[in-house]
């Protein structure tokens, strides 16, 4: 097998690695809140996120895998060892983050790691600005989407169920959950295994095993849903904790409240494009969700700690790939 063949395998075969971590790190975005109003026992809502995260490729179109590898660094720069220090920069983040049950974006840990390897190789000039600043729009505007969707759309349905008893309540909403738990689940798979997707094609093309033209092959969207859908169905512990029960107390209508809020801005977003962070997303719904109740109810100690991990995650990973893409560039002179 020739080096350079092997070489592209090898990076494949990491970036698998990325998206089953996303899947594991993330499925608490699926079912923190379906555990924790005990509509699903954790394994029957781990297997029902990891269904609707495989098929999700059957309803979006790959604008989100364009945008990652089109439109963040110039792709006349992109070459393996930029994948690769990307990759490695942003499995080490999720593994921090997960070890310490923290909900931070996978989505953004991968997009940092991508910027600071291309900077490291071609300066600050490789970066489009447009697309970038697009992103770092969405860090904003995706959790305050949430928070006013999932307040809005809780308000909506306190209005609504005024007359009804809390029983015939729970009973209209332990259902409806099952149904905004699958959209959450779509929104996921939909915008999250895009960016492998991206990540994967992008390195192809550059290459030149994919044609003239950019594309994401039919076998690596295909493959990118499976395995994150892997990723969910072990799931992520720790940050299913922290989401589900930490923020703030769920009931079935918060739950449900919360996922249809985050489900319609997943929907947006991934029409759009924009490579959003499903965890930014479904936490700024469940905070608007238990706001509507009183503020005291949202417990902001933890959402505080939330956001700090937000924050620091594209510079984090933008420092710790720039020092690998270095250091793999340093062994490849040696050898």
């Amino acid at each position: 097998m020739d080096a350079s063949f092997a070489f592209i395998v090898f990076i494949i075969i990491v970036a698998l690695v990325f998206d089953f971590l996303n899947g594991f790190h993330d499925s608490a975005n699926s079912i923190a809140t379906v555990v924790s109003t005990q509509v699903l026992k954790p394994h029957w809502a781990v297997l029902w996120a990891a269904f609707f995260n495989f098929v999700a490729f059957l309803f979006f179109d790959v604008h989100v895998a364009t945008t990652i590898g089109t439109g963040l660094i110039d792709p006349t720069i992109i070459d393996p060892h930029v994948i690769l220090a990307a990759l490695i920069s942003a499995i080490i983040w999720n593994i921090l983050t997960w070890y310490y049950g923290i909900p931070s974006s996978s989505s953004h840990a991968l997009i940092g790691g991508l910027l600071g390897a291309g900077i490291s190789k071609a300066d600050i000039y490789a970066v489009n600005v447009a697309g970038v600043s697009k992103v770092l729009i969405s860090i904003v505007v995706s959790p305050m989407l949430g928070l006013v969707l999932g307040f809005f759309l809780m308000a909506l349905v306190v209005r609504l169920f005024f007359k009804s008893t809390r029983y015939k309540a729970n009973l209209v909403f332990r259902k409806l959950q099952l149904v905004s738990s699958a959209l959450v689940s779509l929104g996921h798979g939909g915008n999250d295994a895009q960016k492998v997707m991206g990540i994967i094609a992008i390195l192809l093309f550059s290459a030149n095993m994919t044609g003239p033209e950019f594309h994401v092959p039919l076998w690596v969207v295909i493959v990118c849903n499976f395995v994150i859908a892997l990723g969910t169905l072990f799931g992520g512990w720790r940050i299913i904790r922290t989401m589900g029960m930490k923020i703030t107390k769920l009931k079935p209508v918060h739950g449900s409240c919360a996922e249809g809020a985050a489900a319609i801005a997943l929907f947006l977003a991934t029409h759009l494009g924009i490579p959003v962070s499903t965890t930014h997303t479904l936490t700024g719904a469940i905070v608007g969700v238990g706001s509507l109740q009183k503020v005291s109810a949202v417990r902001w100690g933890i959402a505080r700690r939330i956001v700090w991990a937000w924050i620091i995650t594209i510079p984090a990973t933008m420092i710790l790939s720039s020092g690998i893409w270095f250091l793999t560039r340093y062994i490849t002179l040696v050898i």
